[in-house]
């Protein structure tokens, strides 16, 4: 009998190629220690669910496709270390657009049986792996139209970690 290996899941927001273009470059200048995320990797992660069965894609994707918030913009404009050695972009503000989705987003989970992480939801792009030293940089403000989010999953390849999406869905023009 042969067990099947869970797969690594998150649901996130992932960033825009333009974007990714723009942090790079700017990371790549700064000359950050540790190791620089992939740039196909960048995102923003809502929850992240750890190894889970396949079975349960199937209501991840169905939960994903109940969820509503409109469309916002995110401006990520602080640099910050956290975690073991993660440097990331920060919000300086979190938009209540990303709040309601976060919040719908957790209690459909916790609905659905996933454990989540009990630390409270800081929005991140992580930059470098590892860094030693909290970088002094100022970040110029990274402007994000944030128009979907999607279900991700984690792959380990002999390149490296790769995310794909699995699926996504789009978030709403805000009624004005």
């Amino acid at each position: 009998m042969t067990t099947e290996k869970p797969l690594r899941l998150f649901f996130a927001l992932p960033c825009p190629p333009a974007l990714v273009e723009a942090i790079c470059s700017w990371r790549d200048s700064q000359h950050f220690d540790g190791r620089p995320v992939a740039p196909a990797n960048l995102h923003l992660t809502l929850a992240f669910l750890g190894g889970q069965p396949a079975a349960k894609l199937d209501g991840l994707k169905q939960l994903g496709s109940h969820l509503r918030a409109d469309a916002f913009m995110l401006r990520l404009d602080q640099l910050q270390t956290i975690g073991h050695g993660f440097t990331c972009l920060i919000p300086s503000q979190v938009p209540p657009p990303l709040s309601q989705l976060v919040e719908q987003l957790h209690a459909g989970l916790c609905v659905h049986g996933f454990a989540l992480d009990s630390r409270p939801f800081l929005p991140h792009v992580t930059l470098s792996r590892e860094a030693q030293v909290r970088p002094d940089a100022n970040p110029p403000a990274f402007k994000w139209s944030v128009e979907r989010f999607g279900l991700f999953l984690s792959e380990n390849t002999e390149n490296g970690v790769h995310y794909r999406e699995l699926e996504n869905w789009p978030l709403t023009a805000p009624s004005g």
